[in-house]
Parts: C-alpha cells; sequence; structure tokens
C-alpha cells in the first residue's frame, strides 16, 4: 500500500518518541485530531501541515513525498503515458452518456443501450445511477492521485515538484478530458457522504500545490503577494482546460502541460525554472528550463488562438 500523509506523519512522529497526546499539545489541538490525520479520515491545510512539520522536525515537503508506486516501470515515467482508459464497459458507457447529455439526462436504460447490455445486466453490476457516477469520479481521483505522486516523487525542490504537479494536472485535463469534464460538471450531483469524501480528495490535489508554494516563498525561491489566491488560479487553469482544447489542434497535450508548468512558476515569481524534463529529443535541454520573459511566456501561450 502507498504511503499516505497520515502515515508519514505517524512515522516521523514516532521517529520523535512522542505520542498522540504530546504531539497534540504541542500543536493545540485534540489527540482525536491528530489521529484523524494519521488515520487519513480528514485533509490538512497548509497552514497546519507547516506547523506539523515543525513540531516534528521535518521538512513539510517530506509529509507529502510519495516514493514511486507500482505504477513506475525501469526507464519509463509512466505518469506522463495514457493509454485507454481501464473502464468496464458499463463505465465507459455512462462517461459517454453523462458528457453527452449530464448525469440527469442519461438512464440505467441508455446506458444500457449504449454499452449493449441489458437493463437487469447493468443492475447486476450497478445498483444505481448514482453508483455509477460515484465509481467514475473515484476512478478520476485514483488517476489523479497517482499521476500527481509519480510526477513530484522524484523532484528536487517545491518549483521542480509545483513544475511537476502542475504539468501533471495539465496532461490528465487534456488526455482525459471526458473524465475532467464529468469531474468539473457533476460533483453538485452527488448524494453525501460521497459528496464530501470526493470533495476531500479534491481539496488534498490543491493542498498539494498550495504547499509547495508556501514552501517555496519559505525558502525563497519564489516571492508572491497571494499565494494561496495564486494557488487556486494555478489549479483552475488546469481544470478548466477540457473547456477548450482541442486535441485535433496544433498544439500537443505534453507542450500545452509544459508551458503550464512554466507559467505557473512565473506566477510565483519563481526566478530560476528547476523543471526536469525527461521528453527525450523533445526536450534540447531536459534538466533545466531557464528563465524566459514575460513577453516570450505570453507569445507562447497564446499562439495559434490558444
Amino acid at each position: 500500500m502507498a504511503a499516505t500523509l497520515g502515515s508519514r506523519m505517524r512515522a516521523a512522529r514516532q521517529r520523535r518518541g512522542l505520542s498522540v497526546r504530546a504531539l497534540a499539545d504541542r500543536l493545540g489541538v485534540s489527540a482525536a485530531t491528530i489521529s484523524a490525520i494519521e488515520n487519513d479520515r480528514t485533509g490538512v491545510s497548509v497552514q497546519r501541515l507547516l506547523d506539523l512539520a515543525t513540531a516534528l522536525d521535518v521538512s513539510a515537503g517530506s509529509l507529502l513525498h510519495t516514493a514511486p508506486s507500482s505504477h513506475s516501470s525501469a526507464g519509463t515515467e509512466a505518469w506522463r503515458v495514457f493509454g485507454p482508459l481501464d473502464a468496464d464497459p458499463v463505465l465507459s458507457a455512462a462517461i459517454e452518456e453523462f458528457v453527452r447529455t449530464g448525469y440527469h439526462g442519461a438512464t440505467m436504460r441508455t446506458i444500457a443501450a449504449r454499452a449493449g447490455m441489458s437493463i437487469p445486466g447493468i443492475y447486476h453490476y450497478y445498483e444505481s445511477k448514482q453508483a455509477i457516477l460515484v465509481r467514475i469520479l473515484d476512478l478520476t481521483m485514483d488517476e489523479i492521485d497517482w499521476r500527481i505522486r509519480e510526477a513530484a516523487g522524484d523532484a528536487d525542490g517545491p518549483l521542480a515538484r509545483l513544475a511537476r504537479l502542475v504539468e501533471a494536472l495539465a496532461l490528465f485535463h487534456t488526455s482525459r478530458p471526458e473524465l475532467a469534464f464529468i469531474g468539473a460538471s457533476e460533483m453538485r450531483s452527488i448524494a453525501e457522504p460521497d459528496r464530501s469524501r470526493v470533495a476531500a480528495r479534491r481539496n488534498e490535489v490543491q493542498h498539494r500545490i498550495d504547499l509547495e508554494i508556501a514552501h517555496a516563498v519559505e525558502r525563497g525561491d519564489a516571492h508572491v503577494a497571494m499565494p494561496l489566491e495564486t494557488g487556486r488560479a494555478i489549479a483552475t487553469m488546469c481544470t478548466s482546460l477540457p473547456q477548450w482544447f482541442d486535441p485535433a489542434g496544433p498544439t500537443s497535450p505534453a507542450e500545452i502541460a509544459r508551458e503550464y508548468a512554466e507559467l505557473a512558476l512565473r506566477m510565483i515569481g519563481a526566478r530560476e525554472h528547476i523543471f526536469r524534463r525527461h521528453q527525450g529529443a523533445a526536450s534540447p535541454r531536459p534538466d533545466v528550463v531557464e528563465s524566459r520573459s514575460n513577453a516570450e511566456i505570453d507569445a507562447s501561450t497564446t499562439r495559434d488562438g490558444r
């Protein structure tokens, strides 16, 4: 099982010889709060994560850092590779229907027809249309989670991790536009408690971005007056990609992702862009992206009307 923020926090606490109560007292919170974080039952804000890192005498980045998962293979970067979506026929049909008519416009009958199955056959696998939607959103978050973990896992420093996070998010939203569209448009259609659970997973992605920005500012690697607002702007520019990106257009998902990663670093006032690229011949300088002028960034991100 992949390490989580909670498990890494517990390991750091145990290495320091602290009890749950002792750590809670240092932070001025309840022991139940510490227990909930360590068991991944609640998310943490950027400030709380920084406070935890200080109390445990570790870097905030080490609490977020995850070693490469089983998706990795020697010589490849799986997080940049998008093959066919691993979804069963019911989910594949439902994704097409939800994109075409919306969740409320789709029915189990139309999903069954698109899947080439009987209605009882659909119910054999999913008890309701709501269960299908929840599974689609969990599938979406599962894929985002492992891709951003691997993307940031071997990056050196907060600027490089932020660039990798943004690149991974932009790649996902241009390469899996149907999942991204449903995730953006159908959160309102999920019933509790799944709505809060999925929302917490989405918030964790935002928290990762916020933390890397805060860490970069703390180290003096970046200078931004409104870090939280800038972090949300960075995330939003990635999640909005399905609204305009055309995969048949002249710019590839990889090119957009790289541009967005560099743009994110510009947005937080990063003076030196340390951004590892592993694009083979497509990247003439695979390990370092030099700073570019605002005019050059504007020109590259707006070419061909984009």
